[in-house]
């Protein structure tokens, strides 16, 4: 297997995302300088997944039609320069939004055209473990966030985090090849095999739910951590370990579901129900639960949306940028009210309610998933087609 497009991918898809995480990982330093509370920091990462969610629908059939490679290397350039406005350029809340809400555009390209690649470059017998590698991106970015508190931001200062990520993603897009990987002529000459909107539209509101549930983790995860005693440093390396366990279970995961001939969504209702154990241990507040808890949270509450991926593209093979498109409307729309709804609950009422209506959105988040899962298996043909191993079978 030529590992390239997978570590390629991965790249692309941290470099997408990092200007929302980076601002939670330095959320401590920005607040200082800027002087906002809780609710505004959430408002501010989430109006990042806003952008990208109400752009991801027209992204993803715009990246069908552009190819992989100029999708992927239009979002890195867009991304470098979103964490260079806000280096240079934010200094204040509403300036720090305008410069999350210009990168939340670009990350939207990012993961249809990171899809498209690995769909049309990988094998399909490796696609699995290929999405959860290139899912990794995701914790990869908070990891870099959690390692940049105690080794810049306290050092030289917050801003030059930021800088130093616009350098990083402008070395990744000189690394996406000329050659442009297609994807279909036409959007509409879907395959029969692949899912209606119906189903695909549920499945994004089950990865709404379950993306609201965990992506305060990357933002709150420091904060919380520091509430309950931790300095701020050590609070920035336990992200980083939460973020690293995630990174493990996606990769290992994606492995297990190259294996399986089905029962891939089931596994992530699995997985999501396990994370709600880690959202209540945060939840208590206690000192000796806030490691396990930590770690546990990341790595089933939020180590499933690379298996979630695969399992979407195995239901359409005609256009898999364009139906994942559709479910990352879903994500980064969860993405988008989870900080907001967090931060508001936390200034309402604490850390420990906010981590509680994690988990409740976590149970609810199993629900839609697996009743879109029923609706794709009623839609599948009776008769056998081709190409059965871009299928899936529940």
């Amino acid at each position: 297997m030529d590992y390239r497009p997978v570590l390629l991918a991965v790249a692309v898809a941290t470099a997408g995302v990092l200007p929302a995480f980076l601002t939670g990982g330095l959320a401590v330093q920005i607040r200082g300088e800027m002087g906002f509370g809780s609710a505004a920091l959430g408002l501010a990462v989430a109006l990042f997944f806003v952008s990208s969610s109400t752009a991801s629908v027209v992204m993803g059939r715009f990246v069908e039609r552009i190819g992989a490679h100029r999708g992927m290397r239009l979002a890195v350039f867009g991304s470098a320069a979103s964490l260079l406005c806000v280096s240079l350029l934010a200094g204040s809340w509403a300036g720090l939004v305008v410069c999350l809400v210009f990168g939340g555009l670009f990350n939207a390209v990012a993961h249809p055209a990171t899809h498209l690649s690995l769909a049309r470059q990988v094998p399909p017998g490796r696609q699995g473990y290929s999405f959860g590698i290139k899912q990794a991106a995701i914790p990869s970015a908070t990891l870099l966030a959690g390692l940049a508190v105690p080794g810049i931001a306290l050092t030289f200062g917050w801003r030059w985090a930021f800088a130093g990520g616009a350098l990083l993603a402008l070395g990744v897009a000189l690394l996406v090849p000329k050659e442009r990987i297609g994807g279909v002529k036409r959007v509409a000459e879907a395959r029969s095999t692949d899912a209606s909107t119906g189903p695909l539209v549920l499945l994004a509101v089950g990865i709404g739910l379950g993306s609201a549930a965990a992506t305060p983790l990357g933002a709150f995860v420091v904060e919380s951590s520091v509430a309950t005693g931790l300095g701020v440093g050590t609070a920035g390396l336990l992200l980083a370990l939460g973020s690293a366990a995630s990174i493990v279970v996606r990769v290992l995961f994606g492995l297990l579901a190259d294996g399986m001939g089905g029962g891939r969504l089931l596994l992530v209702g699995g997985m999501l129900g396990a994370g709600v154990a880690g959202f209540v241990m945060l939840a208590t507040g206690s000192p000796a639960l806030v490691v396990p808890g930590v770690l546990l949270a990341f790595a089933a509450g939020w180590g499933w949306p690379g298996l979630f991926n695969f399992a979407v593209v195995k239901t359409s093979p005609g256009a898999p940028a364009a139906a994942t498109g559709v479910t990352q409307t879903g994500a980064s729309g969860g993405a988008a009210v989870g900080p907001i709804l967090f931060g508001l609950v936390v200034e309402a009422a604490g850390y420990g309610t906010a981590w509680l209506v994690s988990g409740g959105l976590a149970l609810a988040a199993v629900v839609a998933i697996l009743f879109g899962r029923r609706m794709v298996l009623r839609g599948r043909p009776v008769h056998p087609v081709p190409f059965t191993n871009a299928r899936e079978n529940g």
